[in-house]
């Protein structure tokens, strides 16, 4: 009771004073400029009107004047003088005659006559308008002018010049007769814009006002509509907000727990179950439930000190899992300070510690491919040289078998290296495809024929069903024959004693396309390095560079498709090609 009660208007949120305005300033904002545009554009269409009325006008008086002229005898047209008569009237700045470049032929002021006007402009075209046009310019006091402009064209009788007959110092001051070509002159009326700017100005200051006073009469209705309505939408809001947070904290990504000051749990969300994989009871009957990393750092949080502490941690917990956690723990306390307890909130970050891993490898590759591109060409040279060499040795003692065999050791080992250059080149080497349609059939015979006398002599046995592929797919062929015999190399060189190599090819499921697989009855794979086989650099092999794969993979991966491997050791392996149709 003994409070101060706070003025009525303070019980107003501001979200609606600027609610209000923000829905009610572009209303009367776009009705205010609709106005005063509505106002300038009257004032043009009159200030045109009117020039183009006093333009008619001027000619009619030229037209009686030339008529005059010719019913006299000796007589001459005075048009300069009738210009400079019209020009006096109120609101007329200037009247200008020009022909079709610019020259003025008649001013009000006859000191202009001979001077330009209008060259900025297309005279040429103006000299031809029926209808005028107009601009707003500054004279030469800094006035503002709305200048009306067409072809200057009276009705014109026949007889000599351009208005019949003879007319005697009708433009040149010091001329007596005007006698040009019709039809390329101009006619520019100036009218002083200063009375209707005043009138327009107090126009504007008008409907100024009366924006602003509907603008308030709205505003002040919006906010009493609002206050009507507040005193009905409290009681129903509390429920509402009650079941919403309830609600909220059930569903929100994030775990979250509230443990007492005896730091056992008395509440946790559905996330909190499923990133620690426990039950509600089992965490709510047990304070040992909480993880004791997240307990140790609860304890660490006093009260007066730091209000929220936030940390990543890794616990054990649930199933035995690893987990990374980002953790944030604040006060729970009452009004008068004394702490209730501690709100954890927690974030599952495994899968983010494993894209950065992942990311980490990516960019010590990409190191790798670019250390490897530039030193590829610097091992290269050596190497076409150390073949030469050994190339001509082995012809040169060619009759002595041990130095010719040491000759072609020498020669094998570098195609050996160039190779894995060759192959570390391209696995560095953005994928640069050149897609387009190729028979499957033709694409699978094609590679097979490449390794048919390697297989043979290796006793091999080849066997290709390839019947239920008989479309087109769209891949650069070179990239999958180069996979394929990747792959064949692979399998001649597991099945070291013979065996038979497969490849079928199928309608893939769902996005996947077609299927290639190449299946062989060789040694296999353990079971443990299936997970590494894409990996760059890793090998059983003690010949293998650990490459080979890795190629595949990205070339299929460039094709949109995917590569899986299925192997079981002394069974044989299984290379399955998933590529889209186009």
């Amino acid at each position: 009771m003994n409070k101060t009660k706070k003025p009525f208007v303070l019980a107003i949120p501001p979200w609606i004073v600027l609610g209000a305005l923000a829905l009610l300033t572009p209303i009367f904002l776009f009705w205010t400029v609709q106005n005063l545009n509505k106002q300038k554009e009257d004032m043009i269409r009159l200030l045109t009107e009117k020039g183009a009325a006093l333009i008619r006008s001027f000619e009619a008086g030229t037209r009686t004047g030339m008529a005059g002229m010719m019913g006299s005898r000796g007589g001459g047209f005075e048009l300069q003088r009738l210009l400079t008569e019209t020009a006096q009237q109120q609101d007329i700045v200037y009247i200008i005659v020009t022909d079709d470049r610019g020259t003025i032929l008649a001013h009000n002021d006859p000191a202009r006559i001979g001077e330009m006007h209008g060259t900025e402009l297309d005279l040429e075209r103006i000299s031809k308008l029926e209808s005028v046009e107009w601009r707003q310019v500054t004279d030469s006091q800094g006035t503002d002018v709305f200048e009306v402009f067409r072809r200057f064209s009276p009705t014109r009788p026949p007889g000599r010049g351009p208005y019949g007959g003879r007319m005697r110092g009708s433009w040149h001051r010091d001329s007596s007769e005007w006698d040009q070509k019709d039809g390329g002159e101009i006619i520019f009326l100036g009218l002083d814009m200063g009375p209707l700017d005043a009138a327009r100005k107090e126009d504007m200051r008008h409907t100024l006002l009366m924006s602003s006073v509907l603008l308030l009469s709205g505003f002040a209705g919006v906010v009493l509509l609002f206050l009507a309505q507040a005193y009905r939408a409290a009681r129903s809001s509390l429920t509402r907000i009650q079941a919403f947070s309830d609600r909220v904290v059930e569903n929100m990504p994030v775990g979250l727990i509230v443990v007492d000051e005896n730091n056992k749990a008395v509440s946790l969300n559905r996330a909190a179950e499923e990133i620690l994989a426990v039950t509600e009871e089992r965490i709510l009957a047990s304070p040992e439930a909480v993880p004791r990393e997240m307990s140790d750092m609860a304890s660490r949080l006093k009260p007066g000190e730091r209000e929220v502490i936030q940390e990543e941690m890794t616990c054990r917990h649930g199933d035995g899992r690893v987990l990374y956690l980002d953790v944030s723990i604040s006060l729970l306390q009452d009004d008068g300070g004394k702490v209730m307890g501690h709100l954890i909130l927690f974030r599952d970050m495994t899968e983010v510690q494993a894209l950065k891993r992942e990311i980490e490898t990516s960019r010590r590759l990409a190191s790798l491919g670019r250390l490897a591109a530039g030193i590829a060409h610097e091992i290269r040279n050596p190497l076409s040289s150390i073949k030469g060499f050994a190339t001509y040795f082995r012809e040169r003692y060619k009759e002595n078998h041990e130095d010719r065999s040491t000759a072609e050791i020498m020669i094998r080992e570098v195609d050996r290296l160039n190779r894995v250059i060759s192959q570390l080149l391209d696995f560095t080497r953005p994928m640069d495809l050149h897609k387009k349609p190729v028979s499957v059939q033709v694409l699978i015979q094609h590679s097979l024929k490449m390794i048919e006398r390697q297989a043979s002599s290796g006793g091999v046995v080849i066997r290709a069903d390839t019947g239920s592929c008989i479309g087109q797919i769209t891949v650069d062929f070179d990239k999958i024959s180069q996979i394929l015999l990747n792959l064949y190399l692979n399998a001649l060189e597991a099945m070291g004693n013979g065996g038979t190599l497969t490849v079928s090819c199928s309608e893939g499921t769902g996005n996947q396309g077609l299927k290639i697989s190449v299946t062989d009855t060789g040694s296999g794979i353990e079971k443990q390095h299936l997970e590494h086989v894409f990996d760059p650099y890793f090998t059983t092999k003690q010949t293998g560079t650990g490459l080979g794969l890795a190629i595949v993979h990205k070339i299929i991966e460039a094709h949109g498709g995917e590569v899986r491997v299925d192997s079981e050791a002394g069974l044989g392996t299984t290379v399955s090609l998933y590529l889209p149709k186009s």
